[in-house]
C-alpha cells in the first residue's frame, strides 16, 4: 500500500481528535484511512467530460414523471413531555448538554 498520510500526520490526527488507541487499533485505523484516501485518488482518476453537472447521478427525473415536492408543514407534538422525559439532564424544560472542554490547539 501506498503511503499517503504520513506516519506524522496520522498521529497529529489522533492527537487534535483526542482518541486514545492501543497499536493494534492505531494501526487498523491508519490503514483504512490511507485506503479512504487511495479510493479518492481512484473515484479522481475516472476521465469526465468537463460539462458534466456536478449532481448527474444517472436516473432522469423530468418534471413530468416527477412527484410534486410536498409542502412542509409544521405540525406541534401532541405532548412534548413525552419527548422531554427521555432527555437525560433538563434545566427549566430546556435540554442541557455537558461543558465540552476547550483546548489551544497547536
Amino acid at each position: 500500500m501506498k503511503e499517503r498520510i504520513s506516519r506524522e500526520t496520522f498521529s497529529h490526527l489522533v492527537k487534535l481528535a483526542e482518541l486514545e488507541l492501543d497499536p493494534q487499533d492505531a494501526e487498523y485505523l491508519y490503514n483504512e484511512l490511507n485506503n479512504q484516501v487511495s479510493a479518492i485518488e481512484q473515484l479522481q482518476a475516472i476521465p469526465l467530460d468537463e460539462d458534466i453537472p456536478v449532481n448527474l447521478h444517472g436516473i432522469s427525473f423530468p418534471a413530468e414523471i416527477s412527484q410534486p415536492l410536498r409542502e412542509d408543514v409544521w405540525q406541534p407534538f401532541a405532548d412534548a413531555r413525552l419527548i422531554l422525559n427521555q432527555v437525560p439532564d433538563l434545566i427549566d424544560d430546556q435540554i442541557t448538554v455537558p461543558e465540552t472542554p476547550h483546548k489551544t490547539l497547536e
